[in-house]
């Protein structure tokens, strides 16, 4: 599902890193996009809409609309088309809009 030689771009990767996704345990290179991670090991819905529950996916990429809007360690509203993976990060898919929990 990955992209490896482009006659233009080159594509330089991190280390092969681990990260959970809905509790599973999922691979992915350091630095990439979680939702590259997510792509290349076959998830392509990424959230549903909130009000019909249609499915949404990988669109602009550039981190400018909200198809991608996940919950990253913890955080809602993250939007994984830009958030570069890290090791033993956990992403969950969001439901609805997302809330934030005050700790204190």
């Amino acid at each position: 599902m990955r992209i490896v030689q482009h006659p233009i771009l080159t594509f330089a990767r991190g280390k092969k890193i681990s990260f959970t996704f809905d509790g599973r345990t999922l691979e992915g290179y350091e630095g990439e996009p979680i939702a590259a991670a997510l792509h290349d090991a076959g998830v392509k819905v990424l959230r549903r809409s909130i009000r019909l529950s249609r499915p949404r996916g990988f669109f602009c990429a550039v981190g400018k609309c909200s198809s991608c809007l996940m919950k990253v360690d913890g955080k809602p509203n993250v939007r994984v088309c830009i958030e570069p993976l890290r090791e033993g990060m956990r992403v969950e898919t969001q439901r609805g809009k997302g809330e934030l929990i005050e700790r204190g």
